[in-house]
């Protein structure tokens, strides 16, 4: 399939050049997937789904336009170029559009990054993974309910080419398992869950597990209060603690830094974090959740250190952002069918720090630690901070009883300043980050 896949692209892009198109690239998007959800006992969902898509973005001079189709015949080919070259003709200039001017050329169809695993669950595998998940949640004492368990996989098969050269294909799988459930009755009910999902089945978190893990966090949010009104420090459980790498991405996105809607937007080459803070995007991470051979504009990937020991020192950038401010493509084009390429990060995360997560609390006399957050008033044209949360006081280095409704405030400069991590960092959601404190939040409470 794979050497079909590329011809087949190849010979798209030669009617490209027959329909007068000047460049042009193509991307095709293949995927199988199964997923499966019991609760109480019963199953509730049992789907597979097929599909595929192509998309074909044509250049004709300083105009470009992009158009899909699910349909994927040969003998359409001339009808679906011509289309687009049409659209590119009556579409206005765009001084920043074009392929990138360093991406690869030849044949790309093996990577060396095991992201696609040979084993394809059955039907009964995944729904024994989802049934082992349930139950062991059910088991701990005071879980009074399921809200779901899950299990699922999915494959894909990504091929990219342009007329400059290059035709790429690999393969990506996911495994994934997830258990949510409820603890105590009527309004004094509490949810909670955990997650887990990798690439090869070998490494995915047994669902019994997380179902453990989901209905021991249940029970112990149970009888919650509100905090007092004022200013704590603040301690992140690694699941939302990744939630400050997502805002500082797209805070320095080259898009959103040429369009200068960013508080981050005169801060290249500045210290911004504290001292000792490093944060890495690497694509070629071995089974990294991200991990991609060439990006989405047939660039080689290679890891990025945005941070090193506090400094910003790059943009996230494609090769139409890079152009618009000056610079070089760092191949962070993101690509996905129904729309040009993107800047977007891969497998980001925090360097993991020197302190456990018990040092990082030692010295609290009173605190917050924060295991979920909800809604979002992030300003990333200010940089001002809100967000809702739940979690458990931490008194004299200890956590203590479980907390609700109050919402954490500052500035993300303060609170990236002033950050400190520990070093249990684990590759669980693509953007990771180990448990992270930051000194002084103002939190609304009671």
């Amino acid at each position: 399939m794979t050497a079909q896949t590329l011809n087949l692209l190849s010979d798209l892009l030669c009617h490209t050049k027959r329909a007068g198109a000047d460049a042009a690239d193509v991307l095709f998007l293949s995927g199988t997937s199964l997923n499966v959800g019991v609760r109480n006992g019963v199953v509730e969902t049992l789907e597979r789904s097929e599909a595929h898509g192509l998309e074909l973005r044509v250049f004709v001079g300083k105009k470009n336009a992009t158009v899909f189709t699910t349909t994927i015949d040969p003998s359409q080919f001339t009808d679906f170029v011509e289309r687009a070259v049409a659209m590119a003709h009556i579409l206005p200039d765009d001084q920043y559009a074009g392929l990138a001017s360093q991406a690869l050329t030849g044949v790309f169809d093996t990577n060396s990054l095991e992201l696609e695993d040979p084993v394809e669950p059955t039907t009964k595998d995944l729904l024994e993974r989802a049934h082992n998940g349930e139950q062991a949640a059910l088991a701990v004492t005071g879980v009074t309910n399921s809200a779901g368990s899950n299990a699922s996989w999915h494959k894909t098969q990504i091929a990219f080419a342009t007329s400059a050269g290059f035709t790429g294909t690999y393969y990506r799988t996911c495994h994934a398992n997830s258990v949510c459930v409820l603890a105590g009755t009527g309004q004094d009910m509490q949810r909670d869950y955990d997650y887990h999902q990798t690439v090869w089945l070998e490494d995915l978190t047994e669902a019994s597990i997380l179902g453990r893990n989901a209905g021991q966090q249940a029970v112990a949010r149970l009888n919650p209060t509100r905090p007092r009104t004022g200013r704590y420090p603040v301690v992140f459980h690694p699941r939302v603690a990744s939630s400050f790498l997502d805002h500082f991405a797209h805070a320095i996105n080259g898009a959103t830094i040429a369009r200068g809607t960013s508080f981050l937007k005169n801060s290249l080459g500045k210290k911004i974090f504290a001292q000792g803070v490093h944060i890495i995007d690497d694509p070629r991470r071995m089974r990294g959740l991200y991990s991609c051979p060439f990006d989405g504009e047939a660039l080689q990937t290679a890891p990025i250190h945005f941070v090193q020991d506090g400094i910003l020192n790059t943009w996230v950038l494609d090769s139409r952002s890079a152009r618009q401010l000056g610079l070089q493509s760092n191949a962070r084009a993101a690509r996905r069918l129904h729309g040009p390429p993107t800047p977007a990060t891969t497998n980001l995360f925090f360097e993991a720090g020197k302190f456990s997560p018990q040092e990082l609390m030692d010295d609290i006399t009173e605190g917050i630690y924060v295991t979920e957050m909800m809604g979002s008033a992030v300003n990333l044209l200010t940089g001002d901070y809100s967000r809702g949360a739940t979690g458990f006081m931490i008194r004299h280095g200890k956590i203590a009883e479980p907390i609700t409704e109050f919402t954490l405030a500052g500035h993300l400069l303060e609170i990236f300043s002033s950050l400190r991590l520990a070093h249990d960092l684990s590759f669980c959601f693509g953007t990771d980050s180990p448990t992270l404190r930051v000194d002084a939040l103002n939190i609304a409470g009671s």
